[in-house]
């Protein structure tokens, strides 16, 4: 390394994957005359996407599709959340290998919840059983020569009770609007205003969760998402042509309250020249999802 690169030189690093003090080791080590942070440019560069990496993509989502079949096929009172998240992992493992027969298969993943066990969106799978009424969360990660994808779910078993199905309906329609505001030459931040403001209008804003969406691409267990394109109030980045990202609203009613628990619905979206593809093919809503 130090032939290469040399004592004395100009060397640059991520420092968004680098703690302090392996950054003052880096730097010990080589001896540089400078150094610059190289993650802001590069996450730019990974914000646009190429063809291949979006031919990728949309076989992600639809390998998704399949792992969300898969577990609505899987859902019935008394089996096993971790059953169910099993079903639709193996369903997309499957998947995976028909379409890439080449593929290493590494950390494809599936999160699925019940009843208050909705209430982080990304909690852990229990060994709780599924009882009629339970509000469900989907969520499916296929992994895909390093690129992740995801679709994510509300569902109920068997019947949803009117307060459950009113809170579902807004965060259903809440997505709807979002998924009409992402095009080309609109920013993040007005995106996200948009969906605040649906919310507001309804009394529902203050059980909003996080951030309505995020960019995708490589992701492993120790670095992810551009930050630079995610749908906050802090982020300017206007969308252009070549951008992927979700729209993911989510509200949560806290236990002992009418509605208990996490609504999420999840599509992603590639950004065109003159609007927005939708490559994600699950449907959402409760016509489809009550099961």
């Amino acid at each position: 390394m130090l032939s290469d690169t040399g004592v004395g030189e100009h060397s640059g690093y991520e420092g968004e994957h680098i703690t302090i003090a392996q950054r003052d080791l880096f730097c010990a080590m080589l001896e540089p005359s400078d150094v610059t942070d190289l993650a802001p440019g590069t996450m730019r560069q990974r914000m646009h996407k190429s063809k291949a990496e979006i031919d990728l993509i949309r076989a992600g989502a639809a390998v998704a599709d399949v792992g969300g079949y898969a577990i609505r096929d899987a859902i019935a009172v008394g089996v096993r959340e971790l059953d169910v998240a099993m079903a639709g992992r193996n369903a997309m493992e499957v998947e995976i290998a028909a379409r890439f027969p080449d593929a290493e298969f590494r950390d494809t993943w599936v999160w699925f919840q019940s009843g208050i066990n909705t209430d982080g969106a990304h909690n852990p799978v229990t060994g709780r059983c599924l009882e009629r009424g339970d509000i469900l969360s989907l969520n499916t990660f296929p992994m895909i020569s390093g690129y992740y994808t995801a679709l994510e779910r509300t569902l109920f078993v068997g019947e949803v009770d009117d307060a459950s199905l009113k809170v579902w309906e807004a965060n259903v329609g809440a997505h709807e609007l979002g998924m009409s505001l992402l095009k080309p030459g609109a920013s993040c931040a007005e995106v996200t205003a948009g969906v605040n403001a649906f919310f507001e209008e309804r009394d529902l804003l203050q059980y909003r969760t996080f951030g309505y969406g995020h960019s995708f691409g490589v992701l492993s267990h120790y670095y992810g998402r551009e930050a630079g394109l995610e749908l906050r109030e802090d982020i300017d980045t206007v969308l252009e042509p070549g951008m992927v990202i979700s729209m993911e609203p989510m509200l949560t009613i806290a236990q002992g309250h009418p509605g208990a628990g996490g609504y999420r619905e999840h599509d992603i979206l590639v950004i065109t020249e003159d609007g927005v593809e939708n490559i994600t093919g699950y449907p959402y809503g409760p016509a489809f999802n009550v099961v």
